[in-house]
């Protein structure tokens, strides 16, 4: 038996617009990152996903992202270090407030879009998110890519980190995802991406898009919310890891 966690995006309403499923998918994941109105979200839709996430006894993470609502966080920002704390000190209090509100803990900070990837490859922006992270509350987990600059970051100063794949993206052979921009960047075949989740769980591999295996440790998936398919997407992966032996778990149960 081997358990992992799921974690999904949500909370990425914004005031009239809905974005994903998010009451349904709560069902088939183990840990939310709650969008903190940068990116995406607003005070009601935090309010109402952290009520939700705690109903389904859901662990709750802040989800960080650039001031970019236009481009929903996805476009760089030629920010500083100093920029990136204060964004991730802000988001991450004002969810906090919430989650402490409902009577609920915070569990994690998974960065979002634009400022996860900077962040993956750029020592100085993992830097500030990590110092951030640890000076509001050194007991959450940072989420991060798998092996990335991030990860290495939180790991130096103390936080508890949990590395990161994907279902649905591919891979280059350095590690990194394959940028939204080029064609190749989502799986958008369900069997295709059954098989890359599980081996990355059970193997620790992942086939890059140059055809080369590269090593990578998956203490949580990501799931995206926001696509067409997400709730079928999400419920494919229950079944997929339930023929392979793998269980559903937040991160800090498994630790």
């Amino acid at each position: 038996m081997k358990y992992v966690d799921i974690n999904c995006d949500m909370g990425e309403s914004f005031g009239a617009y809905t974005m994903g499923n998010d009451s349904e998918i709560l069902a088939y994941i183990s840990s939310a990152n709650i969008a903190c109105g940068f990116h995406a979200g607003d005070p009601a839709t935090m309010r109402k996903t952290v009520r939700m996430a705690l109903e389904k006894g859901v662990a709750i993470g802040a989800h960080p992202g650039l001031p970019d609502l236009v481009g929903f966080g996805r476009r760089n920002m030629d920010i500083s270090p100093e920029e990136a704390y204060d964004m991730v000190v802000y988001q991450i209090g004002a969810l906090q407030a919430f989650v402490q509100a409902e009577g609920g803990t915070m569990q994690h900070v998974k960065p979002h879009g634009a400022l996860y990837n900077m962040a993956a490859a750029r020592a100085p922006l993992a830097q500030a998110i990590s110092e951030a992270i640890y000076q509001v509350n050194p007991g959450l987990v940072l989420f991060g890519l798998s092996g990335s600059e991030l990860v290495r970051a939180g790991e130096k100063i103390g936080l508890r980190t949990a590395h990161e794949v994907f279902a649905d993206r591919t891979y280059q052979e350095d590690g990194t995802l394959t940028p939204r921009r080029q064609p190749d960047a989502m799986i958008t075949e369900q069997e295709q991406s059954m098989h890359q989740v599980v081996r990355m769980v059970k193997e620790g591999k992942v086939r890059s898009r140059q055809g080369v295996d590269v090593s990578i440790k998956a203490d949580t998936i990501c799931i995206h919310g926001d696509g067409a398919h997400a709730l079928e997407f999400a419920r494919s992966i229950h079944a997929a890891f339930a023929e392979a032996g793998i269980v559903p778990r937040s991160f800090t149960a498994s630790i």
